[in-house]
């Protein structure tokens, strides 16, 4: 396990000694896809690292439409802020695929964040980051048409998900339809029309799994 935490940001600057008493305080586990890991509004009492598989990170309104913030991938964290702050989550978690996660307890996380104030930092940081890509998101939707929202929304699952092969970026679809135009922010009709303007300019190719994208087009 000691080699998976490595992998981790928050921890890549611990030392053997430091890595080795986190482990301790560890448990590995293995979810299968579609699993609810926490619900939007319970109290939080677990925090997450993804050592494999990703996680969508979503609310969900009054009439059951749901809203994705974000998809956490491997070596990526969440689940802190209830932690943290005392209160209910603020969203909910589900594994995409099957997941293998490293898990924390609330108290020993806390423990480990007055200890160690590298990962204090860290943690910190990560939260800085959220925080510009939720003004982002918010400005995106107030400025930014809906086509560009989709188009951008496709290059970030790719500098997130997506495995550069030349002048082409394949990436692997965690998310449908209905997902992707949740996190663009844009109605399922809107997206489709998007992705077919794509295709017939060759920029972007969808098979069964994975969608392609071919940067020398992208402009």
């Amino acid at each position: 396990m000691l080699e998976l935490i490595k992998k981790v940001p928050l921890f890549a600057q611990l030392g053997e000694h430091q890595l080795n008493a986190l482990i301790e305080i560890c448990t590995r586990r293995t979810y299968k896809a579609g699993t609810i890991l926490f619900q939007e509004k319970e109290l939080g009492s677990v925090f997450y690292m993804v050592l494999s598989g990703s996680v969508k990170i979503f609310t969900t309104s009054t009439s059951g439409e749901e809203k994705i913030l974000t998809i956490c991938k491997s070596s990526e964290s969440f689940g802190e802020l209830s932690l943290i702050d005392g209160k209910p989550r603020s969203a909910s978690a589900q594994t995409l695929e099957e997941c293998t996660l490293l898990t924390i307890t609330g108290q020993s996380f806390l423990d480990l964040l007055r200890n160690h104030f590298d990962i204090s930092l860290g943690i910190m940081q990560e939260l800085s980051n959220r925080l510009r890509d939720t003004n982002q998101q918010v400005y995106d939707l107030t400025f930014v048409d809906a086509r560009t929202r989709v188009i951008k929304s496709l290059i970030k699952m790719a500098n997130s998900h997506g495995l550069r092969k030349g002048t082409t970026i394949v990436i692997k679809l965690v998310l449908n339809f209905d997902e992707i135009s949740q996190l663009a922010g844009v109605q399922k009709s809107t997206l489709m029309q998007v992705i077919r303007d794509l295709e017939e300019k060759k920029i972007l190719t969808i098979s069964a799994n994975e969608f392609t994208l071919e940067l020398t087009k992208l402009r």
